[in-house]
């Protein structure tokens, strides 16, 4: 793999929001021309204090060093929330990624099975759900700024044409909030295996506003879908590493929003890195923290020209999941049909007795 990896230099595109309201026409400017080069740019000037950053890294940091007994409270389900483990496969690689990660949402949508919450308790990391949820916020009202100039820049009718797609305080809310941990990785030269760590993938939502922490590298782009249903030939890709900036926001556009585009804006391949003995490889533990915008469950989705069928939000995740979490989805519907045969099966007896 280290002979066969091509890399080249390209820009992502370093966007301030400082002044938004007076720059805004400027600011829908840089943005939609990143989205339509490299479907990859970073934000800065957000707003967001570095220190509510880290703080948020330090809580996902304690929660990764639970015990897998306690994460194993709030199991990922098909609501596409909870804690995984070395579940996700993805179909780039047809291995799982190193990784583990905890996903969630706003308001009633962290439910589990009869409605059990899929928060952490508090007694294994006092007021983490608080914590969490005023992070996600701030999060969000930064998502908010960037929708208006992307409605702008496609020529929706209203400044809040996304936003009220994307409204937080619906029960049908779909965006996710995902704390990543990625493993310390052998090297190569141990077992000759490749760990990888998240295979190459395009996100399917939104827009998605990624943070990093410094020194923990790996993540690389790969440019070049035209269409939304277009896959880059992977094998012979030309990569290009995402450097760290501090205080920066690493944003990409999903397929929803390249579809929702009518394929204007690009979702772009990209991968965090498998060590395999490249210069620069970093092998140790990895955090990050993603923020998936997702559209509401009933939002209508179409773009200006109408290149593609009207699709629901419910629709769109519910066909995207079937291919990235499809591993996850058959676990969790074994478990759940292993629950409904017991139940019926406690039943039954409790009436025959």
């Amino acid at each position: 793999m280290a002979n066969s990896t091509k890399y080249v230099d390209r820009e992502i595109p370093q966007i301030s929001l400082a002044n938004f309201d007076e720059r805004i026409d400027e600011v829908t400017s840089q943005l939609c021309d990143a989205a339509e080069n490299t479907g990859f740019f970073a934000i800065v000037d957000h707003g967001l204090a570095p220190a509510d950053v880290a703080a948020m890294f330090v809580l996902s940091e304690r929660f990764f060093r639970l015990p897998d007994a306690v994460k194993a409270t709030v199991p990922w389900n098909l609501g596409n929330v909870g804690w995984e483990r070395e579940s996700q496969v993805r179909p780039s690689t047809g291995a799982p990624d190193r990784k583990e990660s905890y996903q969630l949402q706003f308001g009633e949508n962290m439910v589990g099975h009869e409605g059990a919450s899929l928060w952490l308790r508090d007694e294994h990391l006092p007021g983490f759900r608080d914590r969490c949820l005023v992070f996600m916020h701030r999060v969000q009202r930064v998502s908010e700024r960037l929708m208006v100039c992307l409605a702008r820049g496609l020529g929706f009718e209203g400044d809040d044409y996304f936003i009220k797609y994307h409204d937080a305080s619906k029960p049908t809310c779909q965006s996710v909030m995902r704390l990543l941990h990625y493993f310390e990785t052998p090297h190569r030269d141990d077992d000759g295996q490749v760990h990888h760590r998240a295979g190459a993938h395009a996100d399917w939502g939104f827009l998605t506003l990624l943070f990093e922490k410094k020194g923990q590298s790996g993540l690389e782009i790969c440019p070049g879908r035209e269409m939304v249903s277009e896959h880059n030939a992977l094998e012979d890709a030309a990569w290009s590493k995402v450097h760290f900036v501090p205080g920066s926001i690493v944003c990409n556009i999903g397929d929803l929003l390249m579809s929702w585009s009518d394929d204007r804006f690009k979702s772009t391949f990209h991968r965090v890195k498998a060590p395999c003995g490249e210069p620069g490889d970093y092998y140790g533990e990895r955090f990050s923290i993603a923020f998936f915008n997702q559209p509401c469950k009933d939002a209508l989705i179409q773009g200006p020209l109408k290149k593609y069928p009207l699709v629901t939000g419910e629709q769109f995740n519910a066909k995207a999941m079937s291919t990235q979490f499809a591993a996850l989805q058959a676990k969790a519907a074994a478990e759940r049909e292993d629950m409904l045969k017991s139940t019926s099966s406690n039943t039954a007896v409790s009436v025959k007795v």
